[in-house]
């Protein structure tokens, strides 16, 4: 069964520095139908204004990934970590017993877009952790490219959770699949463009539940990025 969670339908909210939509129940907006999905809590869509950012704040027994769509994020936390994302950048903080970090557009002028996403860890009460690294578009480029795993195979960062994430780029009329095995669910984000799904259309910005199925295909359509999770 595919649910589609369209783009138009998530929470919004608009600071001036700060464009977010939200997929799941986040912040101010307030949706009990929509708080997340298996492991995944989070998935905010977010353009940070030139000169933009969130200040020092906390967060805790969470595992935050952070995905660069196009821009630069400065980001720095309360392990002495100091780094800049940049497209194609993966970042994962384990927050586990609490952590502190700020994230600031590394431009003055232009924008940064992301999505960030939040993943309950298997465990609480983890030490606080920090990675990252880049996934060449041509690596991404036609086929699922594993960028983050529990076990951290096949060169994607680990994480804490019985999960897997991937990301793909398709050009139309590219296409990828992926098997699900049995008792697992998977959740596709379309970041940018839009394909098709096992037949059914998903444009930017929509997201797509997936559960009782055992093989996924992703046709492009438009140009663009999307996510793939595969959770337990």
């Amino acid at each position: 069964m595919i649910t589609i969670r369209p783009a138009a339908e998530r929470g919004q909210v608009d600071f001036g520095w700060l464009k977010s939509s939200h997929t799941f129940s986040f912040g101010e907006y307030q949706d009990f139908n929509h708080m997340g999905f298996h492991s995944v809590r989070v998935i905010n869509d977010d353009e940070i204004a030139g000169g933009g950012g969130f200040p020092t704040h906390p967060h805790r027994d969470m595992e935050i990934i952070t995905w660069v769509l196009s821009g630069a994020l400065e980001h720095k936390d309360s392990l002495g970590t100091g780094s800049v994302i940049r497209a194609g950048d993966l970042q994962r903080m384990t927050a586990g017993t609490g952590i502190q970090h700020s994230e600031f557009n590394a431009s003055k002028t232009e924008p940064v877009h992301l999505l960030q996403i939040w993943i309950f860890p298997d465990k609480r009460g983890l030490k606080p952790g920090y990675a990252q690294t880049n996934y060449p578009a041509a690596e991404r480029k036609g086929q699922l490219k594993l960028v983050a795993s529990q076990d951290g195979r096949d060169g994607s960062l680990s994480f804490h959770q019985d999960a897997s994430l991937y990301a793909t780029a398709l050009s139309p009329g590219q296409s990828v699949k992926h098997t699900l095995a049995r008792g697992r669910a998977a959740w596709v984000q379309v970041a940018t463009g839009s394909v098709t799904l096992n037949g059914k259309t998903l444009k930017t910005g929509d997201g797509a539940a997936i559960t009782d199925e055992t093989e996924l295909e992703l046709v492009g359509v438009e140009e663009g990025e999307s996510l793939v999770f595969d959770v337990v």
